[in-house]
């Protein structure tokens, strides 16, 4: 058995070097004969290549599919960055969208402010709200428009659509608006088609109440509400807004200003009312001459 194996060994080392070796004078014998530039031996080139190659097409198919993937991968790759930079024109795209909107939005609030119909014996200067007051006890805004400009304490201010409150407070460059939702706000107002009288009152809410109304019941919600101009502390006819119904019952005023976005403010000068010497003016009743007010105001000095 030892014997057998040793036999087997030896001679199997010549064998695989003799094969090496055909193989090599193959392989050189195929160069040197492919290298032959002779057009008997391309003719018998050609034949060989027809004869041969047809049948390895299953040998090719994995080269043929992997450069198929390689295709594949580098047009996914195209279409990748392509898609970022679609992406990022698209971000661009909604950054001037939300821009153009704005711009739309103000041009709207503007052109109201141009084409809004008041009393034609009013005159107005238009001012932009510098900041709000920001208070949950106080409701006012600032705005550009001062003494420079002729404002005098006490005249309405309207947006494009509605009354937003009164000057309270002349500076040279600049004022204070003091808003309808303000709890210090007393509005006197008619609600049509009614013709009810009644106080718009400020509460720091959103919705100011309706109060000393004359008769509740001639009153429906989505009625609308103006100013009556009793006291000459605003003009008449200067819209505020509709009525609405809380889930309490208590009437209220839905505004019809844009509270949210108060960017412009028209001013109305209103010369032919009297001019408010005083905050508390706007509040109090004025003391008739010769009342016994005075006389119980002179009580402290006897």
């Amino acid at each position: 058995m030892a014997k057998h194996g040793t036999n087997s060994e030896d001679y199997a080392g010549p064998l695989k070097r003799l094969l090496l070796a055909v193989l090599l004078l193959c392989l050189v014998g195929l160069f040197i004969f492919w290298r032959i530039d002779s057009p008997r031996v391309e003719r018998f080139r050609a034949q060989i290549v027809d004869a041969v190659i047809p049948g390895f097409d299953w040998a090719m198919a994995p080269v043929t599919g992997a450069v198929g993937i390689l295709r594949d991968f580098q047009s996914y790759q195209r279409i990748y960055h392509q898609n970022q930079e679609l992406r990022r024109e698209l971000r661009q795209m909604t950054a001037w969208k939300e821009a153009a909107l704005q711009l739309e939005q103000e041009n709207a609030r503007l052109r109201d402010l141009n084409n809004v119909r008041l009393d034609p014996r009013l005159t107005y200067i238009t001012g932009v709200v510098l900041a709000d007051s920001g208070s949950p006890f106080r409701q006012s805004a600032l705005i550009n428009v001062g003494s420079r400009d002729g404002i005098v304490d006490g005249w309405a201010t309207m947006d494009g659509i509605g009354l937003v409150g009164r000057i309270s407070g002349v500076g040279p460059n600049t004022s204070r608006v003091i808003l309808l939702t303000d709890a210090t706000s007393r509005i006197p107002a008619i609600i049509q088609p009614s013709g009810q009288r009644a106080l718009v009152t400020g509460d720091n809410s959103a919705a100011p109440p309706i109060d000393f109304l004359e008769d509740a019941d001639q009153v429906r919600p989505g009625d609308r509400i103006v100013t009556s101009g009793d006291g000459e502390v605003f003009p008449p006819g200067l819209l505020i807004g509709q009525v609405a119904e809380d889930p309490g019952g208590r009437l209220r005023v839905r505004l019809a200003a844009d509270y949210e976005r108060l960017e412009f403010l028209r001013v109305l000068r209103d010369h032919g009312a009297r001019r408010v010497s005083a905050p508390s003016a706007l509040i109090l009743p004025e003391i008739a001459p010769g009342s016994d007010s005075a006389g119980v105001a002179e009580q402290p000095d006897g």
